[in-house]
């Protein structure tokens, strides 16, 4: 692969002993099973009209984006949870009901959706009621904000450091560094093998980490445009302002990474990587054979069309259906 040319852009997302990778129109996940056998899923991207223009509009684009990525994630993460631990030929098998297949789908979709926006809201509004309650030490709008803006950034950073504590969380982090591995040897051209993977950096400008760390700076610059006072149209402010602050922060997260490699200038996308020191850790060798066959299959289908690669072929789920588990 040559500098000039532009490579397919890939996301991920580490699970449950196992990785997901996503391109354009696939996304396919892979897991380690409890006998150390490998186990595949895949969900088809479905590329609607709508989506697609509105995924064409700066700032706007970032929260189609990320809703259609909750909706997608949580099925594979369903996938991984039911499985990687129970040995091949004792999963509780479907009824093959259609009916009950869309429900389960609705349904995780939805769950996925409505857990990313709890999180948003309470990680939002916690830290206003937080910096009003010390509105006696740190009075006035720009006091208030930056107090604001740090019991965000604290609560996120006890959050990650809280939850990287359990013993399940540390590994889903080595998966998540070892998603990260694999995307930087495949972008800097070089052939997927564990040693090339390991050589790689653990760190990603891209990282939905980053983003998390960017929503906090871009809201409090933002706030700083709207009232403190009273209270009332300060909680108003931040529930409306949410989509802003996201679809903002999206674009500085691909701006940072389009400057990544550009002296002085890739060190705007540096606090990102730092928040990603806490939310990734050093792989293990079979957890980068996880990623780099997850990633593989990816490119497999991308090359050869999804009706003619082995994820299929052991099924006998048609094309058209939105989920395909295969055991490897």
């Amino acid at each position: 692969m040559t500098k000039k040319q532009q490579p397919p852009t890939y996301g991920g997302q580490a699970l449950i002993e196992g990785v997901m990778f996503g391109s354009r129109n696939h996304t396919v996940t892979a897991i380690r099973r409890k006998d150390d056998s490998l186990d595949y899923f895949y969900v088809p991207k479905e590329q609607k009209p709508f989506s697609m223009k509105l995924k064409k509009i700066p700032f706007v684009r970032g929260i189609v984006a990320l809703i259609e990525s909750a909706g997608i994630g949580s099925r594979h993460l369903t996938f991984a949870n039911d499985r990687y631990d129970v040995m091949p030929g004792e999963e509780v098998q479907e009824n093959g009901e259609e009916t009950s297949k869309l429900a389960m789908v609705i349904g995780v979709a939805a769950v996925g959706v409505l857990s990313f926006l709890f999180g948003k809201f309470a990680f939002t509004l916690v830290p206003v009621f937080l910096a009003q309650m010390l509105d006696f030490i740190a009075p006035g709008k720009t006091a208030q904000i930056l107090l604001e803006s740090f019991f965000k950034l604290t609560l996120l950073l006890l959050y990650i450091s809280l939850i990287s504590m359990t013993p399940l969380i540390k590994r889903v982090f080595k998966y998540h560094g070892a998603e990260h591995k694999v995307i930087n040897a495949f972008e800097n051209g070089l052939p997927l093998t564990v040693e090339n993977v390991q050589a790689q950096s653990r760190l990603h400008y891209r990282c939905g980490s980053s983003f998390l760390l960017f929503t906090v700076i871009v809201g409090m610059f933002i706030y700083f445009l709207v009232p403190t006072d009273p209270l009332w149209l300060r909680i108003v402010n931040r529930i409306l302002l949410i989509p802003v602050v996201i679809g903002i922060s999206f674009e500085v997260l691909q701006f940072t990474n389009s400057l990544r490699n550009i002296p002085v200038l890739k060190y705007l996308g540096y606090p990102g990587l730092w928040l990603q020191l806490l939310t990734t850790k050093e792989p293990e060798d079979k957890q980068v054979e996880v990623a780099i066959a997850s990633f593989n299959k990816l490119l497999e289908i991308e090359e050869q069309g999804i009706e003619n690669v082995d994820i299929l072929k052991s099924t006998d789920t048609k094309v058209q259906d939105s989920t395909v588990p295969a055991n490897y």
